[in-house]
């Protein structure tokens, strides 16, 4: 069936055609025949009880510096399309907060991936925390006594913003480390949320696992390893994407989170695994697609629309 799709993203120009998840759900999209329109979130309106976006056409395709037409700009009553993707990086903050209980107004009738509701609910390194035997030993607190009395117990530990997003602000002190409470000042100044402190998992120099759930099931997975001297293992910072398996464990995991992100309508779902714990579960704007893809020689895009049509 040809569906109208409106994708809330980003500049869709400063892309990376080969790793960017929205442009392979787009050309997944067009391969099956729907219409797509492009808007950015600032373009997102509210009035007379009818949600608009300021959208234009658009065309994609896989040719580098030539990936993208957009048409002519309109006032697209989202009401009347069939889905809308919210594919805006983080971070989580009150804007994309708001765009959340704007979007709220359309879902379900018109179909929200991810349910904005749970979205806005479900940040990433919370709502974790309702599964607390997969976890890793984990502070959440503003309470700088409590930090301290964290960090003797487990001595080496990662220190990182609650609403960060990408390996921003991410800090490994290690045992003999001084720096922690400058570290807390300069957070103080920054943040007015709490920190969240994790007992630091040396299991990470052999890979941070990005495990993709499609409605609540586990779909593939790809191992991203840290670049020496570095313990962030995201892409941008130097990490380095290699082909991997779920292990038995991986699976618990996911059956066991499974059901909760199905219930909640999130269809499309990226979680972050070190060693046996659960780090993050990402509902936002999840990535890995398409290194999973190479690697494995699959389309979980594909696999997602199926999901999202199913629901249709």
């Amino acid at each position: 069936m040809a569906l109208s799709v409106a994708i809330q993203m980003d500049p869709i120009d400063a892309i990376d055609i080969n790793g960017d998840s929205t442009f392979a759900l787009a050309l997944e999209a067009t391969r099956r025949g729907h219409r797509l329109f492009h808007y950015l979130p600032g373009d997102l309106s509210f009035m007379h009880g009818k949600v608009t976006a300021h959208a234009r056409p658009l065309e994609v395709r896989r040719v580098e510096g030539d990936h993208f037409t957009l048409g002519g700009k309109q006032s697209l009553d989202l009401s009347t399309v069939d889905v809308v993707l919210m594919r805006q990086d983080p971070p989580f903050d009150m804007s994309y907060i708001t765009a959340t209980h704007i979007l709220e107004h359309i879902h379900p009738d018109t179909l929200v991936v991810n349910d904005p509701f749970y979205v806005r609910n479900a940040p990433e390194k919370l709502l974790v925390t309702h599964f607390p035997e997969l976890m890793p030993p984990t502070l959440i607190t503003s309470n700088r006594d409590d930090i301290m009395a964290f960090r003797n117990e487990y001595k080496d530990i990662i220190v990182k913003p609650l609403y960060g997003n990408g390996g921003a602000g991410v800090f490994h002190l290690t045992p003999g480390d001084e720096n922690l409470n400058s570290l807390l000042e300069l957070f103080a100044e920054l943040y007015r949320e709490p920190i969240i402190a994790q007992r630091y998992m040396p299991e990470v120099r052999k890979g941070d696992k990005r495990i993709i759930l499609v409605d609540g099931k586990a779909a593939g997975a790809v191992n991203r390893i840290p670049a020496e001297g570095e313990s962030r293992s995201n892409m941008h910072v130097g990490g380095k994407a290699v082909k991997s398996d779920i292990t038995a464990r991986e699976h618990e995991i996911c059956e066991a989170i499974g059901p909760t992100l199905k219930k909640q309508g999130l269809i499309f779902v990226g979680i972050d695994v070190i060693g046996d714990y659960l780090t993050e579960i990402n509902v936002t704007s999840p990535t890995g697609l398409q290194e999973i893809g190479r690697f494995d020689g699959v389309s979980l895009e594909a696999q997602i629309w199926d999901a999202i049509e199913g629901k249709l």
